[in-house]
């Protein structure tokens, strides 16, 4: 069992684990502490000296990365000598930086530049002219861009590639300052996971191809989600903006630290799935091919539901845990057969020994937690018999539509599809990012998702409609 020991950091007395790194500690406890090379992730490499602190008792300051805990160490982060060391330090890391903020993707998520402005000093001893200079906007694959002038030569990105993924597409190349990052010949930056180096990278020198120049980071906001992308659920800040005269919109996703379920990172794939929320959505109801309004469809679908006897709902293994358990609700009211059947959301060449699933959605385990049937011969057989099909968001039929034929169809989806067409009453309704809901993982976990999204013209959400739909059939009346 690890020890317990006591250790003062700036005056206040705190417990820690013997042995232990001080800069996790540090990290942990929210002192800050600059740094640049060290990586919770990627563990210690001692490059940078940003991260000194004073230890009583020790003759010059030690770097926090590679110093452990031990009984009775008292720490200063703060105060005149560590600070005038570490502005010592960082005006050597700025020697060879170009002066390219204003331009920099980076400028607002720039630890060098918040380390900068910290430090206070503003007039460079360093003659322009005579700066190193290397090269800028290299495309090195996975919409990865690299400027060579920025980088600070952490080697975060090294380490992830030799350490994580085990790729190794990266690498330090020449000597003392003309040293850079870049990547070997003919071997582009080219793994599942390789956008995570953007995330990693505490400078512009790493930046995201898809996302640069598109907005400037301080006018973005910012609400937590999971990825819908397969059944691991990583955590992730969705990026969003509500521009004057525009919809909001979503930018960009960004992996949210949760040790339990992904660590650090998500999966390139996951990571540009965010433009799927914004393209192609299905916006107006339809009855019989024509366009309506919302309350119209709603009336059609209680007639619908009330003079059919066999009825089969399909479901998608995306939806929330809530709208599974109201449809659930709404099926057993009415003595619909409620199936889970979606064998296509299955893609066993996506799956990893890392963090990417061979099931590609995000909550099917609510399927056996609220018992609703998954299997084949129970679809097959309620389909047969169904004179109308209530499909909810699952497209298992855009590859399967002639099994439709001859059947009424109600339709609930968010994105166009050819499901759509073939719907005797389709509706659009709120997508996953615009809904809040909980969705369980791969491993049992139960996440809350909160959205904070704004749009203009909103859909209903899937729990609105069936609320609506259990309301009128209980009054039994329009």
């Amino acid at each position: 069992m690890a020890e317990i020991v006591n250790i003062t950091i700036n005056g206040v007395e705190m417990q820690a684990t013997k042995g232990s790194l001080l800069i996790d500690k540090l990290l942990d406890e929210n002192v800050h502490i600059p740094h640049f090379c060290y990586h919770q992730a990627l563990g210690k490499d001692g490059n940078c000296r940003m991260c000194m602190v004073e230890i009583e008792g020790q003759k010059r300051p030690q770097i926090a990365c590679d110093t452990p805990i031990k009984d009775g160490m008292i720490i200063r982060t703060k105060g005149e000598n560590i600070e005038k060391v570490r502005r010592e330090i960082l005006e050597l890391e700025l020697i060879n930086h170009p002066i390219d903020c204003p331009t920099c993707d980076q400028a607002g998520e720039c630890k060098l530049q918040d380390y900068y402005m910290e430090s206070g000093f503003y007039e460079s001893r360093i003659n322009v002219n005579s700066k190193n200079h290397a090269r800028k906007r290299v495309d090195i694959g996975s919409n990865v861009m690299l400027d060579q002038e920025r980088c600070v030569l952490c080697t975060r990105c090294v380490r992830f590639c030799s350490d994580i993924t085990k790729t190794n597409e990266l690498g330090v190349i020449s000597r003392a300052d003309h040293s850079v990052i870049g990547i070997f010949p003919g071997r582009p930056l080219n793994n599942p996971y390789a956008m995570n180096v953007i995330d990693l990278c505490p400078v512009g020198a790493l930046t995201n191809k898809d996302f640069r120049f598109k907005q400037r980071v301080w006018f973005l906001e910012t609400f937590d989600a999971i990825c819908n992308g397969c059944s691991k659920g990583c955590n992730i800040f969705v990026d969003h903006r509500k521009e004057k005269y525009k919809d909001d919109q979503i930018f960009r996703f960004r992996p949210r630290v949760n040790r339990a379920i992904n660590g650090w990172f998500m999966c390139d794939e996951g990571r540009l799935s965010y433009s799927k929320e914004n393209d192609n959505r299905f916006e107006i109801p339809l009855v019989n091919k024509n366009e309506t309004d919302i309350n119209n469809t709603i009336a059609n679908i209680f007639k619908e539901l009330t003079t059919n006897k066999n009825i089969l709902m399909v479901l998608s293994p995306n939806l929330s845990y809530e709208e599974m358990l109201n449809v659930k609700n709404l099926a057993r009211k009415l003595n619909i057969n409620l199936s889970g059947y979606s064998p296509n959301t299955f893609d066993e060449n996506f799956a990893d020994n890392y963090l990417r699933q061979n099931d590609k959605t995000s909550n099917r385990a609510s399927f056996k937690e609220l018992e609703i049937d998954e299997t084949e011969e129970f679809f097959e057989d309620s389909l047969k018999n169904a004179s109308l099909v209530f499909i909810i968001e699952n497209d298992y039929f855009e590859n399967n539509i002639k099994l439709l034929e001859n059947k009424k169809i109600i339709s609930f989806f968010s994105h166009l599809c050819l499901t759509i067409g073939y719907s005797n009453i389709a509706v659009p309704v709120a997508s996953f990012y615009e809904k809040s809901g909980t969705y369980t993982n791969c491993d049992g976990i139960k996440q809350k998702v909160i959205s904070k999204m704004n749009k203009n013209n909103p859909m209903k959400t899937i729990t609105t409609i069936i609320e609506n739909l259990k309301s009128m059939i209980e009054k039994g009346t329009l």
